[in-house]
């Protein structure tokens, strides 16, 4: 039976052991919903193939359901299974995977992914995350698994436990603690549907730099126009946003405002006071949940627009972005 999401469910807390895991895997099977933990951030499980499983992602997460998933397997063979293999692609999996990258290309007849997952589209956003939890549980599952980031749609991303059961409790059948996201912002997505030698599109900026993928491709990558449809998760205006006001690039402070630094300075909370953007990814969302629970407006200080700093000013940007 799918996961209800119209009433009150007891979460349970399942711990990374053997046991856990399988728990958390046969929950899947049945077509409920569980929230795992990859290197990026915790993910909101359903099996791929179960459309029904797939439409309570939708419903739990307030989701729309024209913004694609990601499914995530536990192998390159098994995203081969779902998707138009290609040299690029072989290149790239070769390179990052396991890894915060997720590669869009053309579906394959026969894959089994429900339309929900895709959005419609005739392509499937995929990837094999690093935290080994996470393949465990895939491994567990035997199939692909659809989950965005497990939080209500368009609040901010959870990097632990708490931030899912916080948003999310009682309202899925169970979350699979492994403690902290180690990179704690979402998957680079790159596209690789375009004709044969066309560079891949840089769909997402994430927890890969573009720089790494760009020096294994040997040229730039493109870049999506914020106008194009949307063809991969993670892309609409508004996203990641908390309860409060956020105000970018601050370089003072006004009263009643609480501040997020970044580099030397006095703030309330630093997302790395040394200015290391590796750290100030791993600490953006968790920062922002604990500024939000203030129920007072964030004014943030400038991050580089750079390596990881690309994807920590894109989400900061989707946060901020009119609702």
């Amino acid at each position: 039976m799918p996961a209800k999401t119209d009433s009150f469910v007891q979460t349970e807390m399942l711990s990374p052991t053997p046991k856990g895991i399988g728990r958390a895997a046969a929950l899947l099977r049945a077509g409920q919903l569980v929230a795992f933990p990859t290197e990026t951030v915790y993910g909101l499980g359903a099996d791929a193939r179960n459309g029904e499983a797939v439409a309570a992602i939708y419903a739990t997460k307030g989701r729309p359901s024209f913004n694609p998933l990601i499914a995530h397997v536990d192998s390159i063979e098994a995203a081969q299974n779902l998707v138009q293999w290609s040299d690029q692609a072989e290149r790239m999996a070769a390179a990052f995977w396991p890894g915060p990258l997720t590669l869009v290309l053309p579906l394959r007849d026969g894959h089994g992914i429900s339309p929900l997952v895709t959005a419609g589209l005739d392509t499937l956003a995929v990837r094999v995350p690093a935290k080994a939890c996470a393949r465990d549980l895939l491994a567990a599952v035997g199939g692909p698994v659809a989950a965005p980031s497990a939080n209500p749609s368009g609040r901010i991303s959870p990097t632990s436990a708490a931030h899912v059961a916080a948003g999310l409790g009682g309202r899925i059948s169970a979350i699979l603690d492994d403690g902290p996201c180690g990179v704690g912002v979402e998957s680079t997505i790159l596209g690789l549907t375009g004709p044969s030698g066309r560079p891949p599109v840089l769909l997402r900026p994430g927890g890969l730099a573009s720089e790494d993928i760009e020096a294994v491709l040997g040229q730039p990558l493109v870049h999506r126009n914020a106008a194009d449809p949307l063809t991969a998760p993670g892309q609409m205006l508004s996203h990641y946003a908390p309860h409060a006001p956020l105000r970018l690039n601050a370089t003072t402070f006004q009263a009643g405002e609480l501040s997020l630094g970044f580099g030397p300075g006095d703030f309330d909370l630093n997302l790395s006071a040394s200015g290391d953007l590796l750290e100030a990814a791993t600490n953006l969302f968790g920062h922002l949940h604990r500024l939000d629970a203030l129920a007072k407006p964030i004014a943030v200080a400038p991050v580089p627009d750079q390596g990881l700093g690309a994807a920590i000013n894109d989400r900061l940007r989707r946060a901020a972005a009119p609702r």
